[in-house]
């Protein structure tokens, strides 16, 4: 059996009405209704964020620079000689 969580909820009276008008349309209690309608948005929302979008333009100069030779800055590299060092050690 799963593991059940409690959520109250306050929202004024017109608030209500619409989502218990909602919830009859489809069929539901309100609970439910909240439910669902609570995680679509969720999903919707942290799926969105997951992604990265860009421009074409930046995707190609992306590509481009995954594609390319790495090259480390001087902090990088002072770093990895750091690293080996500290390794050796």
């Amino acid at each position: 059996m799963p593991t059940v969580a409690r959520f109250d909820l306050t929202m004024d009276v017109k608030e209500k009405d619409i989502i218990a008008r909602a919830a009859t349309l489809v069929g539901t209690t309100m609970a439910a209704f909240m439910r669902t309608a609570a995680k679509e948005k969720a999903c919707e929302l942290l799926d969105r964020e997951s992604r990265i979008t860009m421009t074409a333009q930046d995707f190609m100069a992306f590509t481009k620079a995954l594609d390319g030779a790495f090259m480390p800055n001087a902090a990088l590299q002072n770093a990895m000689n750091i690293a080996r060092e500290v390794k050796r050690a």
